[in-house]
């Protein structure tokens, strides 16, 4: 801080200021400039300056001393310029009352999130389900409900850090003293330590569970899809709350069907005779079977959609269609009659056209290539 610099001017107090005035002031500006509230660049060394020009002013004989020579003997400052800034943040809680490091420690914390996957079948992603499942997850002892505790009695306040969870030690160096803050080496930051154990979870409030749950899967979703079960997850600390599940979901293949979006895919095979004659054909759907008109001519790739049968559309109304495949099947074997109507039936059938290609030397497609006759 500059020499130059007045402390009234630091805490924008007059000269004759009161001691409550003076620590009003105090208050407002350093929880302005405090580093956990004020991001800038200059804010630790606006700390700095606000806690030495306290120092000084909220201490009789210090600020008269101030007062009658401008300065202050350097011993008797905590000589910030030259010790870690874990000291401001003594000086803060001590101030406003409380240890913030330790308080923050012991601030209600949301529990962990844990994962599950689900195996569905084709049907029950397509149409929805309710499935039950198993998980392991920490919650609060059963027995002595997350106190840690044998029943009926109670964690006690640290004696070494007086529950605050902090340990404080001054020390004087050539440059004034400064206060050094460490975790508790007793209590290890709780402030309270656990004279006599609950015997179910050791002292530490939480087990391990099995626990079974069932969930609402909605129909239509796939593989892409992932659900949130709030608030079953893993126990909060501190009195926070649970946290959530996340599932994600596998489905099994059906032995009929693919899916394809919305749209469910099926192959149809059908004969010779149906291909040409057309026929009406039994198809599975799944909602049962239901009857699909074959036309006469029908080549194998043709594509025919039964409206409705496909995959509900996850939360909006309407499902998609069952799109057929037709699949034409050539007979890999035939009995004696068969074989001779085969042949009967060729003998009227005209011969399949074959596209006339004419071979041409590589000399003489360069030509055609340049036009060239």
């Amino acid at each position: 801080m500059p020499v130059n610099r007045d402390y009234y001017e630091i805490l924008g107090v007059p000269r004759g200021a009161s001691d409550e005035q003076i620590k009003k002031a105090f208050r407002r500006l350093a929880f302005q400039y405090h580093p956990d509230h004020n991001r800038e660049a200059d804010a630790e060394e606006k700390f700095k300056e606000l806690n030495e020009a306290y120092e000084v002013l909220s201490d009789a004989e210090k600020r008269a001393s101030y007062d009658r020579y401008g300065q202050v003997a350097t011993s008797d400052l905590f000589g910030f310029e030259n010790f870690n800034f874990g000291g401001l943040g003594d000086i803060f809680d001590a101030f406003f009352g409380g240890a913030t490091t330790s308080a923050r420690r012991r601030a209600p914390q949301k529990g962990a999130d844990l994962q599950a996957r689900l195996n569905l079948s084709f049907e029950e992603a397509v149409f929805g389900t309710n499935k039950e499942f198993e998980i392991w997850r920490t919650e609060n002892c059963s027995l002595c409900y997350g106190i840690g505790s044998q029943p009926g009695t109670n964690p006690q306040k640290c004696p070494n850090c007086n529950g605050i969870g902090e340990v404080r030690r001054i020390q004087q160096s050539l440059f004034g003293r400064f206060v050094q803050t460490t975790t508790c080496p007793r209590c290890h930051g709780q402030g309270t330590i656990i004279a006599q154990p609950c015997p179910k979870c050791k002292g530490s409030g939480r087990e391990k569970v099995k626990r079974k749950l069932t969930v609402t899967i909605p129909p239509g979703i796939d593989e892409t899809y992932r659900m949130r079960l709030s608030n079953e997850g893993e126990a909060g600390i501190y009195g926070g709350p649970p946290g959530d599940i996340y599932i994600t979901f596998s489905t099994k293949a059906h032995k009929l069907f693919e899916r394809r979006g919305i749209d469910i895919l099926y192959k149809l095979s059908i004969n010779f005779a149906q291909a040409a004659l057309g026929n009406d054909v039994e198809v599975p759907t799944l909602d049962g079977k239901t009857i699909l008109k074959i036309p006469p001519g029908t080549q194998s790739g043709k594509v025919f959609h039964i409206k409705g049968k496909g995959v509900l559309r996850l939360s909006s109304k309407g499902r998609g269609d069952q799109i057929v495949i037709i699949q034409v099947v050539t007979p890999q074997t035939l009995d004696d009659e068969q074989r001779r109507l085969f042949e009967e039936l060729a003998k009227t059938l005209p011969q399949a056209k074959i596209p006339e290609y004419e071979d041409k030397g590589i000399v003489d497609q360069i030509k055609s290539a340049f036009g060239d006759d």
